[in-house]
């Protein structure tokens, strides 16, 4: 091939393939290139709200697709799963924390080592660790608010408290350790982590993760910090197996399929970070929900004190339909997996439009969850309308859809569940004074900008 041949080659793929989606031009965002890094979630309802539900990205190459058709979603999510794969720039970053585990590997194996993990996952498993969910949210609720008088209201930033509940329940349910001493490690190498990946995912230009670019220098060491939280709860386990299996956890279920050490701290850490972030967020956007809406959240602390024995991770939908509800409404509009992105192998058809091999799409559920069918007034918080189980199901996509739906889907409900029990049966939350919402930020969660400070109050209610 001559040079010229090989320049034409290269511009040819520099230039956007166009299979006539309609959406910004290249100078459009370059112009509103700051902006749309530091608020994706306004530009992705912008340009939804300007081109339609099929809208293309000017970037080189194959084409880049935002989707938010509920069909479309399904499509790629679900029917033709195996035709779209997790190659994409937001997974790539994510696995430069967590390695290639259930969470952000494209590759073949994750079937095998989601089947060795379901176990863990398994209804009569989530019933027997309901009660360590319960012991690590009633002793960061009692650590944290057993200071006060009874009577006496206090604010408290329930963001750093979900999270907090979030890590200890994550290592008591699926590794069987405590994590409280390393809780506050962890949470730091988790958090600057999640930063990273978000700015990694938004780069424009990716640098190797070799070179010693600012970035790539922080999330080294917040990597060598996971790994030395990982590497010292394998060794702890490893060292107590004398037995013939190391025990019917998720930790002991991966240790005793032959994975390497490095293959468990993969897995471990998807765990940690997936595991904790989503709930953590969702929790804290759900109990500004209930401040916001008194009548909601009394609704829901009368529906815990009728339920009979201990909340459990399993069977709220029928046992406590109306705080399942709330849940469902919360994480509808505050959904912790703001966007998921899908890279297909062959040529398919989206929207009626055929595409080529490469394309990229992203479907995002914060705004599938705010299309207008089938929500009716959907920027309104209103329970009821999960308590019809049909209602919206097509275009709701909390945890995903699909084969890749979320491992950790029931135990991250059923943990939300529990937890606001553990809370709500003897405080009450409310706004403070001159409130104003916490600005919604995505990273790898939709988390609350600068935290989520709620006024907790000690009502002395029974027991849940």
């Amino acid at each position: 091939m001559s040079v010229t041949t090989r320049i034409q080659a290269f511009q040819e793929s520099m230039q956007p393939t166009d299979v006539g989606v309609p959406g910004p031009t290249s100078l459009e965002m370059a112009r509103g290139f700051r902006s749309i890094r530091a608020d994706p979630l306004s530009f992705l309802v912008a340009v939804s709200g300007r081109f339609g539900d099929l809208v293309s990205f000017p970037v080189p190459g194959a084409p880049a697709l935002l989707l938010n058709n509920p069909a479309d979603a399904r499509h790629v999510l679900q029917t033709a799963a195996r035709n779209w794969r997790k190659e994409t720039v937001q997974y790539a970053a994510l696995a430069r924390v967590t390695g290639p585990g259930l969470l952000a590997s494209a590759e073949p194996s994750w079937i095998e080592h989601r089947r060795l993990a379901a176990p863990a996952f398994h209804h009569q498993r989530l019933l027997a660790v309901s009660a360590q969910v319960r012991a690590a949210a009633r002793d960061a609720v009692g650590a944290t608010l057993d200071r006060s008088a009874p009577a006496q209201g206090r604010t408290v930033d329930v963001a750093a408290l979900t999270h907090t509940i979030g890590l200890d329940a994550v290592g008591r349910a699926l590794f069987s350790t405590d994590l409280s001493g390393q809780a506050q490690a962890l949470l730091d190498a988790t958090s600057d982590a999640a930063e990273l990946v978000v700015r990694l995912g938004r780069s424009v230009l990716p640098t190797a993760a070799w070179t010693p670019t600012r970035t790539n220098l922080r999330l080294r060491s917040a990597r060598r910090r996971l790994d030395s939280g990982a590497a010292e709860i394998i060794a702890q386990r490893r060292a107590r197996g004398a037995t013939s299996t190391h025990g019917d956890d998720l930790l002991g279920l991966l240790l005793d399929s032959g994975m390497t050490d490095g293959e468990v701290r993969d897995e471990l850490v998807t765990m940690v970070v997936a595991g904790h972030e989503t709930v953590a967020a969702g929790l804290a956007w759900t109990l500004m929900l209930l401040a916001e809406h008194p009548e909601a959240q009394d609704r829901l602390r009368a529906e815990l004190a009728d339920h009979p024995g201990p909340v459990t991770l399993l069977d709220h939908r029928d046992q406590l339909p109306w705080t399942r509800a709330v849940i469902d409404e919360a994480l509808r509009l505050f959904p912790p997996a703001w966007a998921l992105s899908r890279r297909s192998d062959a040529a398919d058809v989206i929207g009626g439009r055929e595409v080529p091999p490469g394309t990229l799409v992203i479907i995002s559920p914060w705004l599938m969850h705010r299309r207008e069918d089938p929500w009716t007034e959907p920027l309104a918080f209103r329970p009821e309308r999960f308590l019809d189980s049909g209602a919206g199901r097509s275009a709701y996509l909390p945890f995903g859809l699909g084969p890749r739906l979320c491992i950790g889907r029931e135990f991250a409900l059923g943990e939300m569940v529990v937890v606001l029990a553990e809370l709500l049966r003897e405080h009450r939350v409310t706004v403070p004074a001159g409130w104003v919402r916490p600005r919604a930020e995505a990273k790898v969660a939709v988390h609350p900008r600068g935290g989520m400070p709620l006024v907790v109050t000690r009502t002395g209610g029974g027991p849940a």
